[in-house]
């Protein structure tokens, strides 16, 4: 889970980690991810790696993964999952009443552009 608040190196405090509700656009290389698992857990070792990967990227537990996401690393079958994939992922206040966690990450899927993956870099998006 992300700190609650992050201190400066003068001792202050700079910032609330609830205000850090932003939104990246990653490449995630899944190909290195699943290399060496058996077929027939390829796929949902890709999902896994897609939540471990947002958890340490946006330093929070609690990762959403949205249907078109799951529906795109499955969609060539379970032995065959994407090399690369786009992703947008979402750090998101968590209004639910008993959450654990003050924030969350929604991890969302993004269409290749015609040119491919190449030259493509982590961009910070608007959040509105």
């Amino acid at each position: 889970m992300a700190p609650t608040t992050k201190k400066t190196k003068t001792g202050g405090k700079a910032r609330s980690a609830l205000q850090d509700v932003v939104t990246r656009e990653y490449t995630i290389h899944i190909h290195k991810r699943v290399h060496g698992s058996s077929f027939k857990k390829r796929a949902p070792k890709a999902v896994k790696s897609v939540i471990e990967f947002a958890q340490k990227a946006m330093g929070t537990t609690d990762v959403r993964v949205d249907p078109k996401l799951n529906q795109a690393l499955w969609e060539r079958g379970i032995k065959s999952p994407p090399h690369r994939i786009r992703v947008k992922l979402e750090r998101k206040r968590n209004d639910e009443e008993n959450a654990k966690e003050k924030l969350y990450t929604y991890a969302s899927h993004i269409a290749v552009p015609a040119g491919g993956f190449k030259g493509l870099q982590t961009v910070v998006a608007d959040t509105e």
